[in-house]
């Protein structure tokens, strides 16, 4: 052991229990708010701590995270709450915060440089500038002290200062040529005539071989662990299975949903989905639960159902459905953000938080609650063991201690109900728990995503309240964030304040959203809001010479550089999105503008596709449906009448990915004829709902039986 002399302070140095109060206390960001307290001098990302660099001659110490990063809290407990370096970072730089999640136009931009220059990345992403903004230096979580391969924090505060006062010139000019660099690589044209970097049909041959290749033939996923869900791969092998009649495809994203439906990953008593597995097999998840992730799986398990009709795929979508209802929903109707990783392990000690503490059991507590037999039956149904279910020397935390999943299948149906009946006991015992801290900001583009999967649920499951749920939030973002006479859409909403211009995958997420709204409830509304939205983004956004689009709208003196992101991630991107809303709405306006736009962007990515399909898996959907040729479905009748929602009912129960659909009767026969002619001569035959099928505008004979229509849908 050291003698305490030689202890740095900074090891030595308690987190202060003083009250701070810095300049993010009047922000609405929680993760912002979080930090308003440190002693830190933290600013939010504006033009006074820009000024303030200029003006002191220092550096800019930029962190960025988002409020339910567990790392960004183990990060503030032993940094930034600590006085001694806090000192540290407030003597030698200007300190700036960002919120990841309301400011993604700045995290791609120093993302990109942490990636390019340590060859990875992630949150806390901590990153030095100068005071023209360019990056120098980054990284993402430090410790307090060398640990895990990373230098202690305070010698690189230490280290960074004294390279700014004694190397200042080859700072500067490090940060110029990195940003040089990152801007010849984010820039996309199109490969040229000839190329062997244009798409064609063997692309999705090739996306489809990289994704089985890396298969997990045993649990599922791609890859080894830690395991993600990405819902756009699921998408594309959806599609892939659709088009080229390939069973493999389907089979591995079924089995894929299966074995995360059965995991410790999915909450088997709340439902809804954590962020990921530390392990291969779903079974221990990192438990933050994130917006984004309900609405992807949602619909992906919605599609399974469709496609295959098990029910055990429904189910796990009501679950994830149920759960945002009950849990993550604004009184007025928008969706909140995420919940935090991490929860009180013991009400008396509320300042002491571990990681999923709100979710895991131990068996004594199960008994307690259910009794036996009940109790017994349940723990053998969810894997519960008396000395707890995790060993592995990292998730000492989970010692004696059950996270629940699916163990062996129960048949007998009187204990299939008491096994029911127990969760529902353990679901209501677990809310008198502290629950984990929920970021209730309010995002359009992750709103667009969960509206999107309400829409299609209330319709494949004849579900009147996903439907109501969808229509209240998609209401919320067009009074709240959306203004008609401007068409600039916001991007956050939190506590009656809308803020933040909107970026790319807001307008497009949120388009995307009223495009399925409209084709599962036929409000009209919708429809000319989506081509509104569609308009102003490629008003925005749109690089019209080169094709594609800006994840940013031009003219922001504080951003570096413009980025035209294409990583299909865990969202999809704004530009895989954008294209496939161009590409429906030139099927049900035949505009010729929304046809040219999608086939620029689609150039432009085009040997993204070629090089790394596995890195723009909905890209390549997009590209799909523009090779296809998709169906236009126009139903002819009244939107509520029984005869109507029959073809309807016959339409949602099939998946049917290559097609859009229209509704004609008293209020938009007029308007659709604007666009497509052809409706104005379509009629309901003997007064009956009458489906046509078309490709191409050209239409099958019309019919108003079901049956017969189901056929012409295969």
């Amino acid at each position: 052991m050291m003698p305490p002399e030689q202890v740095p302070v900074w090891a030595m140095i308690k987190p202060s229990l003083a009250m701070h109060t810095n300049r993010l206390i009047d922000e609405k960001s929680p993760y912002l708010l979080q930090h308003a307290h440190n002693p830190v001098d933290w600013h939010p990302w504006g033009p006074e701590a820009f000024e303030k660099a200029r003006q002191e001659d220092k550096p800019i110490f930029l962190s960025i995270g988002y409020s339910t990063c567990h790392w960004c809290h183990v990060m503030e407990r032993e940094s930034f709450e600590n006085e001694a370096i806090a000192a540290l970072m407030n003597r030698h730089f200007v300190a700036i915060k960002v919120d990841r999640e309301e400011r993604p136009d700045v995290d791609r931009i120093y993302m990109a440089f942490v990636q390019a220059t340590t060859g990875g990345g992630g949150w806390p992403m901590s990153v030095w500038l100068t005071p023209e903004l360019k990056p120098f230096y980054g990284g993402t979580y430090f410790p307090p002290e060398q640990r895990y391969g990373h230098p202690g924090f305070p010698m690189v505060l230490e280290r960074v200062a004294e390279a700014w006062r004694q190397d200042r010139d080859r700072i500067v000019e490090s940060s110029r040529a990195a940003i040089e660099q990152l801007t010849k690589q984010s820039a996309v044209a199109a490969a040229g005539p000839g190329s062997a970097l244009r798409p064609d049909k063997d692309t999705l041959d090739a996306g489809f071989y990289v994704f089985r290749r890396s298969f997990d033939a045993r649990y599922g996923g791609f890859g080894e662990a830690p395991k993600f869900p990405r819902p756009v791969a699921l998408n594309f092998l959806l599609r892939y299975y659709a088009g080229a009649k390939s069973q493999e495809a389907l089979d591995m994203a079924a089995a894929t949903l299966r074995e995360m439906a059965k995991g410790g990953m999915y909450d088997q008593l709340g439902g809804g989905f954590h962020r990921y597995s530390v392990d291969a097999r779903w079974f221990v998840p990192h438990f933050e639960k994130m917006l984004y992730d309900q609405a992807q799986l949602a619909v992906s398990y919605l599609e399974a159902f469709q496609i295959t009709g098990d029910a055990s795929y429904s189910q796990t979508a009501r679950g994830i459905l149920d759960y945002v209802l009950r849990d993550m929903r604004d009184p007025d109707g928008g969706f909140y953000s995420a919940e935090d990783a991490d929860s009180v392990i013991d009400p008396a000690h509320p300042e002491e938080k571990g990681e999923g503490a709100f979710y895991v059991w131990a068996q004594s507590e199960i008994e307690t609650v259910a009794g036996q037999p009940a109790a017994e039956w349940f723990c053998h149904r969810f894997g519960v063991e008396p000395d707890g279910n995790v060993r592995s020397d990292p998730h000492q935390e989970f010692t004696g201690k059950n996270i629940l999943y699916q163990a062996p299948e129960v048949e007998d149906p009187a204990r299939l109900a008491t096994i029911l009946e127990t969760s529902r006991k353990l679901l209501e015992a677990r809310g008198a728990r502290v629950r984990p801290h929920l970021d209730d900001k309010v995002l359009t583009a992750w709103n667009g995503l969960m509206i999107s999967a309400f829409a299609k649920a209330g319709a494949v499951l004849a579900e009147p309240r996903y439907t109501d749920a969808a229509r209240r939030a998609a209401d919320f973002l067009s009074r709240r964030m959306y203004d008609a006479g401007s068409g600039i859409l916001l991007r956050r909403y939190r506590q009656g304040e809308a803020a933040i211009p909107g970026f790319l995958d807001d307008y497009a997420f949120f388009a995307q959203a009223l495009l399925d709204l409209y084709e599962t409830s036929f409000e009209w509304r919708d429809l000319e809001l989506a081509i509104r939205l569609t308009e102003k983004m490629a008003e925005l956004f749109e690089d019209r010479e080169h094709g594609a689009f800006y994840s940013t709208a031009a003219g922001d003196p504080t951003l570096v550089m413009r980025i035209k992101e294409d990583y299909d991630g865990a969202e999809p991107s704004g530009n895989s999105i954008a294209v496939l809303n161009l590409l429906r709405l030139a099927q049900i306006t035949d505009r010729a503008d929304f046809r040219a736009s999608a086939a620029r962007s689609l150039e432009a990515f085009g040997s993204r596709m070629v090089a790394a399909p596995v890195g723009v898996p909905q890209m390549l959907v997009a590209y799909e449906f523009s090779i296809s040729k998709p169906k236009q479905i126009v139903l002819v009748g009244e939107r509520d009448a029984p005869d109507t929602r029959q073809l309807l009912a016959a339409l949602h129960s099939r998946f049917v990915p290559h097609g859009i659909v229209l509704l004609v009767n008293r209020e938009s026969r007029q308007v659709l004829a604007r666009y497509i002619p052809a409706v104005a001569e379509m009629t309901a035959i003997g007064g009956q709902a009458t489906a046509y099928v078309c490709e191409d505008y050209a239409c099958k004979l019309p019919t108003a039986d079901v049956a017969a229509f189901a056929q012409l849908l295969q």
